[in-house]
């Protein structure tokens, strides 16, 4: 086989394998589903989707802090753009922050939340959802560890 090949392979289970080990909790924001990947510890939300290159339309990351704060987000080693949602610990959307790949921009919630939505970049945009939409299926997320 050649390397090449051997690479890609192994990209493709690297990624399939963070997917599988990571819990996934269905939301929704209107008529829209949202499969989200739970990251719930210091360790998984640091790592976030570092090193991803693609990622399903209705896929995303749901940051679960353990504590209410003006939370920031940056994408060093993020390889996809995204969009970001802060949420309140109700699940709305308090600001949506688009950020660009491979950079240390802060991105930062416009007031203390308990949440942030990751998803590819200009979906909450292309939906129209934004500042006081309710994210549903919030309250089966589980605590910060």
């Amino acid at each position: 086989m050649n390397k090449a090949i051997a690479l890609a392979l192994a990209c493709i289970a690297g990624a399939a394998w963070a997917q599988q080990n990571t819990p996934v909790l269905e939301l929704a924001a209107g008529i829209h589903r949202i499969e989200a990947e739970v990251v719930n510890t210091m360790d998984t939300r640091m790592r976030g989707l570092m090193g991803r290159r693609a990622m399903p339309r209705q896929r995303g990351m749901l940051f679960v802090f353990d504590t209410e704060a003006r939370h920031c987000m940056w994408m060093k080693n993020t390889l996809l753009p995204l969009s970001v949602a802060f949420l309140d610990d109700q699940g709305r959307i308090v600001n949506v922050e688009e950020m660009v790949p491979q950079t240390e921009d802060n991105h930062c919630a416009a007031k203390p939340v308990r949440y942030a939505l990751e998803m590819n970049a200009g979906w909450f945009q292309s939906r129209r959802l934004g500042a006081g939409t309710a994210i549903t299926g919030m309250d089966r997320a589980p605590p910060a560890r």
